[in-house]
């Protein structure tokens, strides 16, 4: 596996001489400085895994979404980010994405076609809502929505019979769907930091059949 660390080493652009690396399967750029991504990253069509993490990018560009071949990582968090290209949802072979730490306010409808994620972390970002379409990542394990503003999740969380964790922590909830209940795999639901939840009486239920209910 041919393998590109540039962590931290304050590049501040990405040099020209990566995109030569056609060979590539997994590229680090973390903690740069980096305000912007270049579409020649399309050049590297062997890339499975991809750093962007801890930099200071705004927007990604549309080029992005031509590395369908990624399926590892795809690591995002600690930007500026308020949307995602469209042509991401091309990714359906990716099982980790983490777009924790930006600035979402709406959920970037190209997640929701990232079929084969198994585990999704979007944690301190300033989503209000999370769309039905969520149901439709029924490969899920692990679903981080920590630090967010959202109040419910939507009826569709009931599709994603393959959830071992979800981690809720630090949102205003006022209810949650019942629906979680029957989610046969659940092992963790954390719900700390949300005085505004009432327990619903199918706690009881996930707790009797195993599943840690932190609170």
């Amino acid at each position: 596996m041919k393998q590109l660390d540039l962590w931290k080493k304050q590049l501040g652009v990405v040099p020209e001489y990566v995109f030569q690396e056609v060979d590539l399967e997994t590229l680090i750029l973390a903690d740069n400085g980096l305000q912007s991504l270049p579409a020649e990253i399309a050049r590297l069509q062997k890339l499975r895994t991809l750093d962007l993490g801890h930099n200071r990018i705004t927007e990604l560009p549309e080029a992005l979404g031509d590395l369908i071949q990624i399926d590892r990582f795809l690591y995002l968090h600690d930007n500026r980010l308020t949307a995602l290209p469209s042509r991401l949802a091309g990714l359906t072979n990716l099982r980790y994405l983490n777009i924790s730490e930006n600035a979402f306010a709406v959920w970037p409808e190209a997640v929701s076609s990232m079929v084969g994620l198994r585990e999704l972390r979007v944690t301190d970002n300033r989503l209000q809502e999370i769309p039905s379409s969520l149901g439709r990542l029924n490969r899920l394990r692990e679903l981080h929505l920590r630090n967010n503003r959202l109040t419910t999740l939507p009826e569709g969380i009931e599709e994603l019979g393959d959830l071992r964790v979800l981690d809720l922590r630090g949102n205003p909830l006022v209810n949650l769907p019942s629906a979680l209940a029957g989610l046969p795999k659940l092992e963790k639901l954390d719900l700390r930091w949300t005085p505004t939840l009432p327990d619903p009486p199918w706690f009881k239920d996930l707790e009797a059949r195993g599943c840690l209910v932190y609170r």
